[in-house]
């Protein structure tokens, strides 16, 4: 498995997110996290993946987060990206040892939870206000 080299861009979330095929449910995803999340930082990441996959990210708040075995690296707190078959959200945030994107999984609609991911095919997948709660959450655990 390839070792992650994602890095933060200075490119225009905004641009990126309009020049997908997906715009419309990468634009609704990106509200609800907006506003659920105000004032965190948003922040296009790019870079090779877990697994050596070339991938752009758009990263929700920042985090250090560390690493079993290395240095701990920069991250994002939520972070959204269009795959080629469906569009993913990567939950970083922890509480009582479990990712929220398991806490909350059976209450995002109709979504396939992994550790820290949630895979979906459009915003009608999703059960919008359960995000927010669940962005909303992840907020309030960065803080301390």
């Amino acid at each position: 498995m390839a070792e992650a080299s994602m890095h933060h861009t200075d490119e225009d979330v905004d641009a990126f997110l309009a020049a997908s095929s997906r715009a419309d449910s990468l634009l609704g995803v990106d509200a609800t996290l907006r506003e659920a999340m105000p004032g965190l930082p948003r922040t296009l990441w790019r870079g090779t993946f877990w697994g050596g996959t070339e991938q752009a990210i758009v990263g929700y708040g920042d985090l250090v987060q560390a690493r079993p075995r290395g240095e701990s690296v920069d991250w994002f707190l939520i972070g959204l990206a269009e795959q080629r078959r469906h569009l993913s959200l990567y939950v970083n945030a922890v509480e009582d040892g479990a990712y929220l994107s398991k806490t909350y999984a059976a209450r995002l609609g109709k979504v396939k939870a992994g550790a820290a991911s949630i895979a979906f095919g459009s915003i009608g997948d999703l059960d919008l206000e359960a995000l927010a709660e669940m962005a909303r959450h992840a907020a309030r655990l960065a803080e301390h």
